[in-house]
């Protein structure tokens, strides 16, 4: 290439931010340049991506304008800034300079994706020296957050750094024009990762390597054994989900009770054979992300029972890495089953596994045997489930893989933060700026190993993003595990207090950061969950809250009820239905379904505790609701894994929903008992389940429509927020949201943030924000109080 001389030539140098760093951006700039006869560099920068160009006035003006218009497939630009320079004329050519390492700034790290179609048909292709390579990645694809150790995205801080590039991957990483240009973790047979399979002692399984651990750990499942197989972000658990055998033996031995598995189909026609994809559901199960789907089962499904016993939804992915593509097999392979569990490789309540000695560990007496792999994983990162609506919008119910790191675009400003969430669910959050980074899930933080996974998670998002907290805000509960770490934390970064921040404003605050609200408006936020610590020292849950980010007031709630043995009580949806008789005032009958599943110690332990309150907390829960009407109703007695009861009884609804209209009264002051009055009645008609729990599911949406029309006339407000974990009922929340909208309301519903506790994070960092700094006179006195 001629450079062109300085008297025709212009020179503009260009700084780009985004996700551009790791996704083959700085080739596309170089293969740009080149098409338009161009001169300068390209490099990475802790700020993003530096450019220099010259060339002809109209060259570099089409460079400038196609820049951010053609980004490579995973590439994202949010900023272009570009200034001129003088024209040197001392480029030969265009080249692509080495990463900076001292610049300061930030830039955006891409998520983990799926395995791109180039590379699955070298994958398949017998010619291709990356044939059947179970780490076969190109820069459209692959692990990016996982395997990162810090920024700039740079193969010396991955995990990858301790695999030398063989010399035909070298020309490849070092080639411009080629689609591996440096691609971080890029590698072949010769020089990357190895797979080995480890049997568990007394299994009788063999050990093996590479192809042979591939073509083994598929012999083991077709024979219904149960392997652990590492992925990207840890270990799955994985059985052939038509060997109800073999699902059985790993529910029984994972202990987990009849809380659903998840499932990885061979195909999109084998996902289409067990449940009903539809349009939008084929889209989300096919797209780069590649995360757990919430279908609809078929009726015929060819699936073991055991698989989602009472739920209903089937949670359906496909392959997002090479190593799934060969464990289902390649054409000419000997079968294998077509449809796996694919469960987190973990114990109940723990983490998921991610190293390989602790897998043999903490797994030991779950798996037959471990298909492993030697390169280590930075991050922990769970699969993301989500639903897609009857409008065809996606809901997301665990954002982590696929989503994790990438940012969110705050409507309002936000000091350096870092926000912890809840117990449940738990996924943090750091903010700076416009701009909000959650972590990965984590889970339910009442383990030390989880409070560990915690610590680490939250030193891992501050390395790549570069944010160094000011605040640290926490829920306002003060038993909660992860309010005692913030204040652990803030001590240790020497932040002073915590600011705490109500659980149900936090939701509300998170719908309205999602919907870009800048909170110069209030909204009615209606907040229906399991469990948040209210401000009258009560369990709240079934809340109408008037909400801007500076504060709330409480314009309604149910009616409370007193919930037996408090957060161990949950666990017996049939004695929180008697306390919800009780409190009702109305007779706790022995043919009643939820009285006669009760032994005789329980009612007379009820009987003793009601009336006392001795060892009862009062609670406005609409989770709680939910729990008690599936006893109710006889659906649910016993739950084994959290809102259990409440999801067996949406099941029982859509059997009979779009066939019934009807729905239960709810009575002043939000007041469930005209409901329960009227389901005892239906039962004694002998009402099937499946009409009583459509019938509740209509009058709670009946009742939102009447709370928040009131709320209007109270307050003129027309905007309503849907949150909280009740909301990830999918009879709920359409229902509601058709009745508001034919109100004439405007209805904030969650997308990308989780409507329950895993989207808290992001409610109290817009709140810190607008709050007092911790170390102000009036943020201590609420936290003293609040301690």
């Amino acid at each position: 290439m001629t450079a062109p001389t300085t008297t025709t030539a212009v020179r503009r140098r260009v700084t780009v931010r985004g996700t551009v760093q790791g996704v083959g951006f700085r080739p596309y700039v170089h293969r740009l340049a080149a098409d338009l006869a161009l001169t300068g560099f390209v490099g990475n920068t802790q700020n993003g991506v530096l450019i220099e160009v010259e060339g002809t006035a109209s060259g570099v003006e089409r460079f400038c304008a196609r820049l951010a218009a053609e980004p490579p497939p995973l590439a994202t630009v949010t900023a272009v800034a570009v200034e001129e320079v003088p024209a040197t004329g001392a480029d030969p050519g265009f080249t692509i300079r080495a990463t900076e390492q001292s610049a300061p700034g930030r830039t955006l790290l891409p998520p983990d994706t799926t395995t791109c179609a180039d590379c699955l048909r070298e994958l398949a292709d017998p010619a291709d020296r990356r044939h059947r390579h179970p780490f076969i990645t190109c820069t459209h694809c692959g692990p990016r957050f996982t395997i990162a150790t810090g920024m700039p995205y740079d193969r010396a801080v991955t995990t990858m750094s301790g695999f030398p590039l063989c010399p035909a991957c070298t020309r490849e990483y070092d080639a411009p024009a080629d689609r591996r240009f440096h691609a971080q973790p890029v590698a072949c047979p010769e020089c990357g990762p190895r797979l080995r399979l480890v049997p568990a002692a007394g299994s009788g399984v063999r050990a093996a390597r590479d192809g042979d651990a591939l073509s083994r750990a598929r012999e083991l499942l077709a024979a219904g054994r149960i392997v652990a197989v590492k992925g990207i972000g840890g270990y799955h658990l994985a059985c052939d989900a038509s060997a109800a055998r073999a699902v059985d033996t790993l529910r029984t031995r994972k202990a987990r009770g009849d809380k659903p598995f998840a499932v990885m189909c061979a195909d999109l026609a084998e996902a289409e054979r067990i449940a009903e994809v539809g349009t939008a559901g084929r889209a989300a199960l096919t797209g780069p992300r590649r995360p757990i789907v919430l279908l609809r089962p078929r009726p015929a499904g060819r699936l073991a029972p055991g698989v989602c016993p009472g739920s209903p939804h089937l949670g359906v992915m496909l392959p997002y890495t090479p190593v799934h593509t060969l464990l289902f097999g390649l054409p000419g392979d000997p079968p294998g089953p077509r449809v796996l569990v694919m469960t987190s490789g973990n114990r109940s309540g723990e983490p998921i596994v991610t190293d390989d000695d602790e897998a043999l560990t903490r797994l030991f007496g779950l798996a037959d045997a471990w298909l492993a792999h030697d390169r280590p994983i930075a991050s922990p990162c769970d699969d993301s489930l989500l639903r897609v609506r009857a409008d065809g919008t996606e809901q997301v119910l665990r954002r982590s893989r696929g989503y994790a790191p990438c940012p969110l675009r705050l409507p309002v400003p936000v000091r350096p933060a870092l926000a912890v969430g809840g117990d449940l669910k738990n996924a943090l959050c750091v903010g700076e700026g416009d701009l909000a980074w959650f972590g990965p899930h984590i889970g339910d933080m009442g383990d030390l190993a989880t409070l560990e996974a915690a610590v680490r998670a939250e030193r891992h998002m501050r390395r790549l993003t570069g944010i160094h907290p000011e605040t640290v805000a926490a829920d306002r509960h003060p038993g909660y595990h992860s309010a005692a770490w913030a204040r652990r934390r803030a001590t240790r970064l020497a932040l002073g207090r915590p600011v705490f921040v109500q659980h149900h404003h936090a939701h509300i605050a998170a719908a309205m950061a999602e919907a870009g609200l800048d909170g110069t408006a209030p909204v009615i936020g209606v907040a229906f969950d399991g469990t948040g610590y209210g401000d009258d020292g009560t369990v709240w849950g079934g809340e109408v809250l008037l909400a801007d980010y500076t504060g709330f007031r409480r314009l309604a709630h149910l009616a409370p009820a007193p919930l037996p043995g408090g957060d161990a009580g949950v666990a017996n949806p049939c004695r929180t239905a008697v306390a919800r008789l009780w409190a009702a005032g109305l007779p706790r009958d022995p043919d009643l379904p939820s009285v006669a599943a009760c032994s005789r110690e329980e009612l007379r332990l009820l009987e003793r505790q009601l009336p006392s309150q001795v060892g009862c907390v009062a609670t406005s829960s609409m989770g709680r609701l939910f729990d008690a009407v599936s006893s109710l109703a006889g659906v649910c007695h016993r739950a084994g894994y959290e809102a259990q009861a409440a999801l067996e009884l949406e099941a029982q609804a859509c059997a009979a929903w779009g066939a019934e209209t009807a729905a239960y009264p709810f009575g002043d002051r939000f007041d469930p008992a005209p409901a329960l009055r009227a389901i005892i009645a239906d039962l004694r008609r002998g009402t099937p389940a499946p009409v009583i729990a459509a019938r509740f599911h209509r009058g709670v949406a009946r009742a939102v429509l009447d709370l928040c029309g009131g709320a209007r006339r109270a307050t003129g407000v027309t905007t309503v927020a849907l949150t909280g974990g009740v909301f990830a009922n999918a009879l709920l929340e359409d229902a509601s949201t058709q009745l508001l909208h034919g109100a004439g309301f405007t209805v904030l519903r969650h997308g990308e943030v989780p409507p329950n506790d895993g989207g808290l994070a992001l409610g109290q960092l817009v709140v810190a924000a607008h709050g007092p700094r911790p170390d102000d006179d009036r943020r201590k006195a609420v936290s003293d109080e609040t301690e």
